[in-house]
């Protein structure tokens, strides 16, 4: 793989509550270079959504607490720098679109003030100067960059409003807003009827192309790695237990766990491949 724009190594992470102390990383290492399209999966429990947390330093500390290793984001380190250095990364360099579409928006405020407020932070970070009209302005347009039909309605809506297919755009384009390099997606489209996730995934394939993005897909869903990624990691139990090209992953996995998980994936013909479904339980 080429040089990365991101790069985890050996990152151990630990939780403790009531008294008893838990490893939850041991020893993570992953590359992501610019400009590429990366799965991190697993099986719920295995550490995805913790590592994820800790590369965009949103573990609540405590009860978690990184005990050793490096996270270095264009070649700068982001366990070392400054706090207010790497908070102004976040938003900008590096977006996140959260899990769930139903539950990520305030429901108390309209879209248009979500995105304004999140674009309003992001240019003073940047150091840019924009008033509320081109502020408004450029929320609509990434709207429409996601494919909303009518990007005016949207922005006036409160999310109650907005079906989840809509909401689920709304958190890409939130996730945009900024012109990020990288964009890392945790489980997008879970909540989603499997056509509206088939959409949302092409219209985020297409956007990362696009615009020239490194992504970083969390999820446990082999299909959704298929269609969007072409390097995948593999973790179990707070460790990368395999990483290759999506190709050579399906075609000739190595590890028993990723076996398992490719086998535990229903198949139209009946039964399941690399052996049961129950095998890999």
């Amino acid at each position: 793989m080429s040089e990365a724009l991101l790069s985890v190594r050996d990152l151990c992470v630990e939780f403790t509550t009531y008294n008893q102390t838990t490893k939850v990383l041991k020893g993570v290492n992953l590359d992501i270079p610019a400009h590429s399209q990366i799965a991190l999966v697993g099986e719920s429990g295995s550490g995805k959504s913790v590592t994820m947390k800790a590369i965009m330093g949103l573990l609540r500390q405590p009860p978690a607490r990184i005990t050793s290793g490096q996270i270095f984001y264009d070649g700068r380190d982001l366990l070392t720098m400054p706090d207010r250095d790497r908070v102004a990364l976040r938003g900008t360099a590096m977006s996140m679109i959260f899990q769930d579409p139903m539950t990520s928006l305030n429901p108390v405020f309209t879209i248009g003030d979500q995105m304004g407020t999140i674009l309003k932070y992001a240019d003073r970070r940047l150091g840019r100067a924009r008033n509320g009209r081109e502020r408004k302005a450029r929320v609509l347009e990434v709207l429409g960059q996601v494919r909303m039909r009518d990007p005016e309605r949207v922005f006036q809506s409160y999310p109650i409003m907005l079906s989840g297919g809509m909401r689920q755009r709304v958190l890409i384009a939130m996730a945009l807003l900024s012109e990020p390099k990288l964009l890392i997606a945790d489980e997008p489209g879970t909540a989603l009827d499997v056509t509206t996730q088939a959409q949302i995934l092409k219209l985020l394939k297409d956007l990362v192309v696009e615009r020239g993005l490194a992504l970083l897909m969390i999820t446990h869903n082999l299909g959704v790695v298929r269609e969007t990624c072409s390097y995948v990691y593999v973790m179990n139990k707070g460790v990368v237990v395999e990483h290759s090209s999506t190709a050579d992953l399906f075609a000739a996995p190595k590890e028993d766990y990723t076996k398992a998980l490719i086998g535990a994936v229903p198949r139209l013909t009946g039964g399941t491949r690399f052996g049961s479904a129950e095998a890999a339980t």
